[in-house]
C-alpha cells in the first residue's frame, strides 16, 4: 500500500497559514476608509483571505484521516485514534487559552471573550468527531469515503436550514458551537462539512495513490471539479431546485460560499500537488509544519493573548494601504522566524502542555 508522505500537504498548509497572518494583520489594522469593494486589488485580497479558512478545514480532514488509514494498514491506528483525540483536545483547550486576559481579570472584569469559538476549536472538535466516523466505519473504508462525502454535501446544502437557528435557551458554552449571535467566529457547522471533505479526499489518496498516473488524473480533476464547483455549482442547486421544487436548494444557490469556496480549495490543491516534485524540502513545506506554533505566536501579537496588549490595541483600524502592507509582510517574516528559531516545532506547544497537565496533578 502506498505509504510516501504527501509533500503538497505541508505546502497548502503553508500557503494557508501564511494567507492567514496577513490576512489577520490587514484586517485588523486597516482603517476602514480604505475597504473599498470596487478596487481590484482589495477585491484580490478579500477573495483570497476568503480560501483560508475553508483550506485549513480541508487539509486537516485529510492530513488526520490519511495518518490514521495509514497506521490502520499497519495495524497501529489505536496509537493514532488516542494522539487524535488528543490533540483535538489539546486543540479545544488552546483555543480558548489564547483569549484569555489575565491582566483584566485582576483588575474584576470577567466576560463572555473567553467562551467565543473559533477555528482552533472548531477544527478540535471536527477531528474528534472524523475520529468517531473512522472507528464506526473502519471496517469499510468505501462506505466511510461516501458517508464523509456525504456528510460534506448536507452539511453543505442544509447551511440555510440552521444559519440562524436560536438556541439562547442552551449554555452559552454549547450555543457558541452553533450560533454566532455570542461572537463566535467559527461554528461547527457548516465548517466539519470541509473536514468532511478532507476525509473524503483522504481516502482517495490512500486507496488509489499507488497507481499508474494517478498525480495526473489527480490534479486534472482537482482543476476540473474545482473550477465546475466554482462557476457553476449555483446553477445545479437552481436546477435541482426547479426539478423538485425544493426551497433548500433554492436558498442554497442563492448564498452559495460553501461549494464555492471548496472549489477554490481544490483548484488550490491542484497546483500544489502538481508542483510537489519540487516542494521537497522547500521552506514553504517546513512552514506548513509549524502551523500551529505560528497561529498560537500570531494571535498573541496580534490580540494580546493572556495580557490583553497586542498591536490591535496600539493600532486597531488606523494604518493606510502602504504601511499596513509593509506591516503585513514584517510581520509574516517576524512570526515564521520565531517559530523557526524559538519556537523549533509544534511539538513545542504538545511539550509545554504536557508540563502544565503534570504540574496540576502533581
Amino acid at each position: 500500500m502506498y505509504t510516501n508522505r504527501l509533500f503538497f500537504i505541508d505546502a497548502v498548509r503553508a500557503f494557508a497559514i501564511l494567507m492567514m497572518l496577513q490576512g489577520h494583520f490587514i484586517d485588523t489594522l486597516l482603517d476602514p476608509i480604505y475597504r473599498d469593494e470596487s478596487n481590484m486589488i482589495y477585491q484580490i485580497w478579500s477573495y483570497f483571505r476568503g480560501i483560508t479558512a475553508p483550506t485549513f478545514f480541508t487539509i486537516s480532514g485529510l492530513v488526520f484521516l490519511y495518518l490514521l488509514l495509514r497506521a490502520k494498514s499497519k495495524g497501529e491506528d489505536y496509537p493514532r485514534i488516542k494522539k487524535g483525540l488528543y490533540r483535538g483536545l489539546l486543540l479545544l483547550g488552546i483555543g480558548y487559552a489564547l483569549r484569555i486576559d489575565l491582566f483584566g481579570w485582576f483588575r474584576g472584569e470577567f466576560n463572555g471573550y473567553i467562551l467565543v469559538v473559533d477555528v482552533l476549536q472548531c477544527i478540535g472538535l471536527s477531528l474528534i468527531i472524523l475520529i468517531g466516523c473512522y472507528v464506526l466505519f473502519k471496517q469499510h473504508i468505501r462506505f466511510l469515503s461516501f458517508f464523509l462525502f456525504s456528510i460534506g454535501c448536507l452539511s453543505f446544502l442544509t447551511e440555510p436550514l440552521y444559519r440562524s437557528v436560536d438556541l439562547s435557551h442552551i449554555p452559552v458554552v454549547f450555543a457558541n458551537y452553533m450560533s454566532k449571535s455570542n461572537g463566535s467566529i467559527f461554528t461547527i457547522l457548516p465548517w466539519f462539512g470541509f473536514t468532511a471533505f478532507g476525509g473524503y479526499l483522504a481516502t482517495v489518496f490512500f486507496s488509489h495513490a499507488h497507481r499508474i498516473r494517478f498525480r495526473l488524473i489527480t490534479v486534472v480533476s482537482f482543476f476540473i471539479f474545482g473550477g465546475l464547483l466554482v462557476e457553476y455549482s449555483s446553477h445545479l442547486l437552481m436546477k435541482l431546485y426547479y426539478w423538485t421544487d425544493i426551497e433548500l436548494f433554492k436558498a442554497s444557490a442563492y448564498y452559495n460560499y460553501l461549494f464555492t469556496r471548496f472549489g477554490n480549495v481544490l483548484v488550490l490543491f491542484g497546483v500544489f500537488y502538481l508542483a510537489e516534485p519540487f516542494l521537497k524540502g522547500s521552506l514553504i513545506a517546513k512552514i506548513g509544519q509549524k502551523t500551529l506554533s505560528i497561529y498560537v505566536i500570531h494571535f498573541i501579537i496580534i490580540f494580546g493573548s493572556f495580557t490583553g496588549i497586542g498591536l490591535k490595541h496600539f493600532f486597531s483600524e488606523s494604518l493606510n494601504p502602504t504601511e499596513v502592507i509593509i506591516g503585513a509582510i514584517i510581520f509574516m517574516v517576524v512570526v515564521c522566524i520565531i517559530s523557526f528559531h524559538y519556537v523549533k516545532t509544534n511539538a513545542f506547544i504538545y511539550q509545554g502542555v504536557r508540563k502544565v497537565i503534570r504540574a496540576l496533578k502533581g
